[in-house]
């Protein structure tokens, strides 16, 4: 496997000579960085960001539009360069040796960018030959894909006649016509309706079953508790928490969650402060972290003005304790 950031000396000193732990960790990891920074017009984007892609794993980027998700994607194949930091994809270094990592990996943008005058089956033999795969390579793959994307019937349409979940179905199948290791995918439901966003995370999922791993921006917090193994949850370009996605939610939250909404938030919140654990006002909504929510429904009993919404903790209530505000898109 190359080397990802430079060789060592002829005559390395004795404490060289055993790889340190990050090291060896990097030459089995399908995406490795190291405090990687990135900024434009003295806005820092990316800020100092470490982290590790397992492979056959998926691993999530979380946070709201502006976290510096989709540049991270960039930065990551070898579109943008870092202004500091080191990233390793599939063994390779990024952006030095960018094309040969882009060789494993299929890609899924934030928008399609697919040609809407060509058919299906059209658009699939264009994208095969970026990978310089034969006409009859292509023809051969073909069936497959269109199965996976549930488009058997759709081969001969033109894409300008498909609906959204279609084309997006399209835009994932045509990731695959390389039969990559790596799939990077920048908010990949976004737009899409609640029928296509379940279909496209069944079709994820039968890919992490067939070992393959995917790297997944999103800022839908059920779509990133569905589908990653682990997460990096980001604002303004800095990890705020790694982990598990039902890790963090035990190790941040740990009790159950009450939203109470009708009220004025800062004076409901003297009231119930005994009651709960923690308590959080964000816009017109107090959001009560308790062991036992009978003791908020008896304190609040006789507010015929408010109404109460009970449930188990989520991601967005860790996004909430960490930075003290919802995620919004």
């Amino acid at each position: 496997m190359t080397a990802c950031f430079g060789q060592k000396s002829a005559r390395p000193k004795r404490r060289e000579q055993r790889p340190s732990r990050w090291r060896k960790q990097m030459s089995t990891a399908a995406v490795d960085l190291f405090e990687v920074s990135k900024s434009y017009n003295d806005r820092v984007v990316v800020d100092a960001l470490s982290f590790t892609v397992s492979p056959g794993e998926c691993f999530g980027l979380l946070g709201p539009n502006g976290a510096g998700k989709s540049t991270l994607a960039r930065l990551i194949l070898g579109v943008a360069s870092p202004d500091a930091g080191k990233i390793c994809v599939l063994g390779e270094p990024v952006p030095a040796r960018a094309r040969l990592a882009r060789r494993g990996i299929g890609v899924v943008p934030q928008f399609d960018n697919l040609d809407l005058q060509l058919t299906v089956r059209e658009n699939l033999l264009v994208f095969g030959r970026y990978f310089a795969m034969s006409a009859a390579e292509v023809k051969a793959v073909t069936p497959a894909l269109l199965e996976f994307a549930r488009l058997e019937n759709k081969a001969d349409a033109r894409v300008a006649e498909l609906s959204g979940g279609m084309k997006r179905r399209l835009t994932l199948a045509r990731a695959l016509i390389n039969d990559p290791q790596l799939l990077v995918l920048d908010e990949p439901t976004t737009g899409l309706d609640p029928h296509g966003r379940h279909l496209i995370w069944e079709r994820l999922r039968s890919l992490l079953a067939r070992g393959k791993t995917i790297l997944l921006t999103t800022h839908f917090m059920e779509e990133a508790e569905r589908l990653c193994d682990r997460l990096c949850v980001l604002e303004h370009g800095r990890k705020i928490a790694e982990g598990r996605p039902h890790a963090l939610i035990e190790q941040q939250i740990g009790c159950q969650v009450i939203e109470i909404y009708g009220g004025n938030p800062h004076e409901l919140l003297p009231l119930v402060r005994p009651q709960v654990q923690r308590a959080e006002v964000s816009g017109e909504t107090l959001f009560c972290y308790v062991t036992d929510p009978e003791q908020v429904r008896v304190r609040l009993a006789k507010r015929t003005d408010l109404r109460l919404l009970q449930r188990p903790p989520n991601l967005e209530d860790v996004f909430l304790r960490l930075t003290g505000r919802e995620m919004k898109d």
